[in-house]
């Protein structure tokens, strides 16, 4: 029994088909192209529309993932978001309802740009509990709506989208077996980016603050002291790892934390350049565009880190699966 785990048997992803890039920024920020990049790696990224919702996108990542599991047989849905479409009722029932679901559960967590860990955490405590066979993750995020447009040092960070997965029960000697995961927090760090708060103004408030280099020090310490403790408990040495798929939030971050576990830079999976930051669904998006680009071959041994607001972060250890995935609708994205 110990060797049952939660199996990956899908993957999806989907972004809005808005793109702004770093050019259109510049018409009414003051900076550049040029130093959005060299800070940040972003080239452009994708933006929702007026009609657009963190449900829409949602529930297209998880048709595609659904797809790439041919017709799982879904038993719990967990969304892991910071921007759902209502502080209530949740968006996980809707979703799975526009998915046609049935009357499973279905519920949202939020764990910021650490949620695809903490939800593939619960998913997989529930599996290996014997409480549910079959789980979809997604993770969706529409943060452009509560960034401030006219701030430099964060409106150029984030774009929307949305990844899923489907887990199902299996063994860890199974191609797309989940392998370790460990989550963490420290609520003494909660105040390194932040949303609403009552001292706002009204007009500023529920627009996202962010201590940029106090965040980038403490992603790189955490993300490398989890990504050795996963490591470990996997029984893997770092040499061994054939990608790291790390939350998307800056490529100069990425870069830091492989050198720290001494992995050359051909290893890390980025597609920042095209998404920008989309918080919980960077890593499953991420996965998606290291698939559809080929670079994955079944059995690669993967590393999948993320740390974000709360502070959380956390990593999970798996081998890539067997499996056929959807492209992204923007082609450029699909290439290596």
């Amino acid at each position: 029994m110990n060797d049952i785990t939660a199996v990956i048997s899908g993957i999806g992803g989907f972004v809005p088909s808005r793109i702004i890039t770093n050019h259109d920024l510049s018409r009414h920020l003051d900076t550049s192209d040029e130093w959005i990049q060299s800070k940040t790696g972003i080239r452009q990224r994708h933006v929702v529309n007026e009609q657009e919702t963190t449900g829409n996108l949602a529930v297209e990542a998880g048709k595609n993932a659904l797809n790439s599991a041919e017709g799982a047989d879904i038993d719990l849905l967990i969304l892991a978001t910071t921007t759902p479409d209502y502080t209530c009722p949740a968006t996980a029932p809707w979703v799975a309802n526009q998915l046609n679901l049935g009357n499973i559960p279905a519920f949202d967590i939020s764990a910021v740009c650490s949620g695809f860990i903490y939800a593939v955490s619960i998913a997989t405590a529930y599996i290996k509990a014997n409480l549910y066979h079959t789980v979809l993750v997604i993770a969706a995020e529409s943060f452009t709506r509560i960034v401030d447009k006219n701030d430099r040092t964060t409106s150029p960070i984030f774009g929307d989208g949305a990844g899923a997965v489907v887990l199902r029960r299996g063994t860890k000697d199974e191609l797309g077996a989940i392998h370790e995961i460990e989550v963490k927090s420290d609520g003494n760090r909660w105040d390194l980016i932040t949303t609403a708060d009552f001292n706002f103004t009204p007009e500023r408030e529920g627009l996202i603050k962010m201590q940029g280099k106090a965040t980038y020090i403490q992603a790189i310490k955490n993300m490398e002291q989890v990504s050795r403790s996963v490591l470990s408990s996997s029984g893997w040495d770092a040499s061994c790892i054939d990608y790291v798929v790390g939350h998307q939030a800056n490529s100069r971050i990425l870069e830091s934390l492989a050198d720290k576990l001494a992995l050359g830079h051909e290893k890390l999976i980025i597609n920042i350049d095209h998404l920008g930051n989309t918080s919980a669904a960077s890593i499953p998006l991420a996965l998606t565009f290291g698939a559809v680009s080929c670079k994955f071959k079944a059995g690669d041994k993967i590393l999948a880190p993320a740390f974000g607001a709360g502070a959380t972060w956390g990593a999970l250890s798996f081998t890539w699966p067997e499996l056929e995935i959807t492209p992204y609708s923007d082609p450029a994205i699909n290439k290596t």
